[in-house]
């Protein structure tokens, strides 16, 4: 059977308030929970979990095993994982079994989904058109964006992150 063609037109983005730079925050159904605030991060190689979501799927420690490699955050520092887990995120009646990384920083997200799980799904996501579509059986399903949810995470995220230096380069 022939997969169905992807695609994305205005009709799409009818829903969304358009222009904007929102990312794409989508519900997830991660472990058997609809887990909100979930990051969609197509230029992201590993997903990620943070501790509330970890804590709230009633995870324990023993549950994690080892993930050695640090990892670059969003302001560039150096991270170092917990480690992974592999836990099944349900979209629709497709199951994908993903590796999340436990990473213990602050972010407004509980969790970010990235290409692995974009590339199992065969999944293409549109930050402009706030979705994320994906063949299943036979026809295109979607994962649509909360716009409103995105907002209230940058809005967190600006709220939560240390005041910067001033600049005294060139004058400024």
């Amino acid at each position: 059977m022939a997969l169905p063609i992807l695609r994305f037109s205005d009709e799409d983005k009818v829903g969304t308030i358009q222009p904007h730079d929102d990312a794409l925050v989508v519900t997830l159904r991660i472990r058997g929970y609809d887990v909100k605030r979930v990051l969609a991060n197509q230029d992201s190689a590993v997903e990620v979990m943070y501790p509330d979501l970890y804590k709230g799927l009633k995870l324990r420690p023993e549950d994690l095993t080892a993930y050695d490699s640090p990892l670059v955050s969003f302001e560039g520092k150096t991270v170092t994982p917990k480690g992974q887990i592999r836990l099944p995120i349900q979209t629709g009646l497709d199951i994908v079994e993903v590796d999340f990384i436990i990473v213990d920083a602050y972010l407004p997200y509980t969790a970010i989904v990235a290409r692995p799980w974009l590339h199992v799904l065969g999944a293409v996501s549109l930050t402009l058109h706030q979705k994320v579509k994906y063949p299943s059986e036979g026809r295109v399903k979607e994962v649509i964006g909360d716009q409103a949810m995105s907002q209230q995470c940058m809005v967190s995220a600006i709220s939560q992150r240390p005041s910067a230096e001033p600049s005294t380069e060139n004058g400024l």
